[in-house]
């Protein structure tokens, strides 16, 4: 979806006055980022934007910055969905982005990340950028980068209502004595059997993090592909494999202690490994905003540095 979005959005403010409103969350930052946090405020309440923010993240920014309009909270989804928030701005590293999108769910609200963290793959805008990309944000030079999550499935219902991941779905083993096993189906074919420290599974937007890390490639957003990517693997000829994202993906988990960890982002839930994981594409997206200039290959190509000659 490119800039469809925008124009529909648009005629909605112009059919029914409305302000827009712009919801904020975010997590501690280091004293050097608060003048870009600061211009970052004065910014949206200079283009009469109304500001909503998360209730803890306020606490922190009300010590450290000046507000000079009403400031909304807020502190779940539902508070988001009442409001009608037009767009989430996530202030952090992509962590924090990955839990913006427990606030978000299936609200479809937008996400553009500002980076204040290390590398920043999907939160991408460099502080030193924020008057552009706000600018960007009211002139509709932008476009929505569906992204696709994936969903896990258990019948002790492990992570409740948020069984969903932006990144991926991770197995690993709970202590650090030994390798787990691993069995893998994919559309109840056996796919193979994994004897090592753990397993991703990792959409297009996860393929830059942990998997990238375990050797797995990079994936293009927008492609409908999953990779499987084992964790410090025992057999050297098994490699990371990509497969298509309508699988539907079964783990069996054998480990000595019978407990072995699952993660969803950054969230974990230790199991008992006679309980079978269901691993699909979840029924929704999130939408990630990408200003004008900002996309992905040139976001990965920053940084990685690629094409650059490190000779010199």
């Amino acid at each position: 979806m490119k800039k469809e979005y925008f124009y529909i959005f648009q005629i909605h403010l112009e059919q029914t006055n409305k302000v827009m409103k712009i919801a904020i969350f975010g997590t501690v930052f280091s004293e050097n980022f608060n003048k870009y946090i600061q211009h970052l405020v004065k910014k949206l309440e200079s283009e009469k934007i109304d500001i909503i923010i998360e209730s803890s993240f306020y606490e922190f920014l009300s010590e450290r910055l000046r507000f000079h309009s009403q400031i909304e909270t807020f502190n779940s989804s539902t508070n988001l969905l009442v409001e009608k928030t037009d767009i989430l701005l996530s202030v952090g590293g992509d962590g924090t982005l990955l839990k913006a999108t427990s606030f978000v769910n299936k609200t479809n609200i937008p996400i553009m990340g500002i980076n204040t963290g290390r590398l920043g793959f999907i939160s991408s805008i460099p502080p030193d950028q924020i008057d552009e990309a706000i600018n960007d944000l009211i002139r509709g030079n932008y476009s929505i980068n569906q992204r696709t999550l994936l969903e896990l499935h258990t019948e002790n219902n492990l992570f409740q209502n948020k069984n969903f991941a932006l990144n991926e779905v991770a197995i690993v083993k709970k202590d650090t004595s030994s390798m787990i096993k691993i069995d893998a189906f994919i559309n109840d074919e056996f796919l193979n059997t994994y004897w090592a420290d753990g397993l991703i599974v990792a959409t297009p937007t996860g393929s830059t993090g942990y998997s990238l890390s375990c050797g797995g490639p990079i994936i293009m957003p927008g492609t409908d592909n999953f990779v499987i990517t084992p964790i410090a693997q025992h057999n050297l000829n098994v490699r990371p494999i990509v497969i298509d994202s309508n699988s539907i993906i079964k783990l069996k988990v054998e480990d000595r202690d019978k407990l072995a960890l699952v993660t969803l982002d950054s969230c974990s839930r230790a199991f008992d490994s006679s309980v079978e994981l269901t691993i699909k594409k979840a029924d929704f997206t999130i939408n990630l905003i990408e200003p004008e200039g900002n996309t992905f290959s040139s976001t990965i190509r920053h940084k990685l540095m690629w094409g650059l000659d490190k000779r010199n």
